[in-house]
């Protein structure tokens, strides 16, 4: 049995948590102004979108996909799972896709907003785990994530349409109105003054969790800057991209570094062998041979980086295709619930370096 972990205050260390939290959020409101500022705005240009979405999005998405079936050690600790989250996830995609492409993308757009809501709760999780704080206190701090993400996305439905959405244009649906936004944000600082109050009585007796409080900023700058204040699709991708899947892949590689010092077998290991700017560059190596995929079966919209040229596929196929070609990204969303839960994988604290 893995060690019990030990209390700390911080994830990784001081310094990588204010990097790739406090740092990534800030850093991405200063690239949104600052591309403002030099006239890039409206739709995020082509060299953007490649940076962005490509190196950063998707290739965060293909680190879960290595590190689970990369693993045979993983693989065959929950073979269930593992087996029927793609099957599953790609039988509803093309049930979705069946009844009409807007179908599907709304669908896709909501969950992959869940999603990221979940995996922002997740990380403040991880942050009282990590700290052995009192269970009331979990609930707390799942509660006040919970509406420093879910009010931002409230209101954006109360303000549509946006400049910008999720997936598509029109993915989310319109009709709320605007007075049921401004109380999803009123909501979401109630929470946030009631979890201060809380935090700052137990100041004296228990320290600064200095980890959370800039965590807690950070969501605050991610979410409610870049949705709320964003006013285009650049601020908004940039935002809501870099502030996902960054500490994401700052997690993989950790788990990964820690999972390779075993003495059972690890495939996936080859991807550190290059250091963390090789692990980052091979899955956007695979991010951007999925996105040639997508371009040259489905959207036809970058030859500047795949070329003309392309197949023009019947709708039939489509219904095939596109779920296939989503399948690392829904599979990714449905593994991410299960995957970094340290109450149900005893060996997970040992491989983030908790022990």
């Amino acid at each position: 049995m893995a060690p019990a972990p030990q209390a700390s205050r911080w994830l990784f260390s001081p310094s990588t948590d204010v990097a790739v939290f406090f740092g990534v959020s800030v850093a991405s409101l200063v690239l949104s102004a600052s591309l403002r500022a030099l006239g890039v705005v409206g739709d995020a240009p082509p060299w953007l979108w490649l940076v962005t979405v490509v190196f950063v999005d998707v290739a965060h998405v293909w680190s879960t996909v290595f590190r689970v079936y990369g693993d045979g050690a993983e693989l065959s600790r929950r073979p269930l799972l593992y087996g029927a989250a793609p099957l599953v996830a790609y039988g509803l995609g093309v049930a979705a896709h069946e009844l009409g492409a807007a179908v599907f993308w709304r669908c896709m757009a909501y969950v992959a907003a869940w999603h990221f809501v979940r995996q922002q709760v997740g990380w403040m999780v991880l942050y009282a785990r990590r700290a052995r704080k009192a269970e009331w206190l979990v609930r707390l701090d799942r509660a006040l994530i919970y509406a420093l993400t879910v009010g931002p996305l409230v209101w954006w439905h109360a303000h549509l349409p946006r400049p910008f959405w999720w997936f598509k244009e029109g993915d989310f649906v319109p009709g709320l109105p605007p007075w049921v936004g401004s109380a999803a944000l009123a909501g979401a600082g109630a929470v946030l003054l009631v979890w201060g109050v809380v935090q700052a009585m137990r100041l004296r007796e228990h320290g600064l969790h200095a980890g959370q409080w800039l965590f807690v900023v950070a969501t605050l700058l991610a979410w409610s800057g870049g949705i709320v204040l964003a006013p285009d699709d650049v601020g908004f991708t940039v935002s809501n991209v870099l502030a996902h899947g960054i500490p994401y892949l700052a997690l993989t590689y950790r788990y990964a570094t820690g999972r390779r010092a075993e003495e059972a077998p690890y495939a996936a290991g080859w991807l550190l062998k290059a250091g963390v700017v090789g692990f980052v560059g091979v899955l956007a190596l695979v991010g951007f041979a999925e996105e040639f995929c997508w371009d040259a079966l489905v959207w036809h919209e970058h030859p500047q980086f795949f070329g003309q040229g392309g197949l023009e596929l019947s709708d039939g196929l489509l219904s095939l295709v596109v779920p296939l070609l989503s399948l690392p990204q829904t599979t990714h969303y449905v593994l991410d619930g299960f995957v970094w839960r340290t109450r149900g994988d005893p060996a997970l604290p040992t491989r983030l370096g908790w022990s």
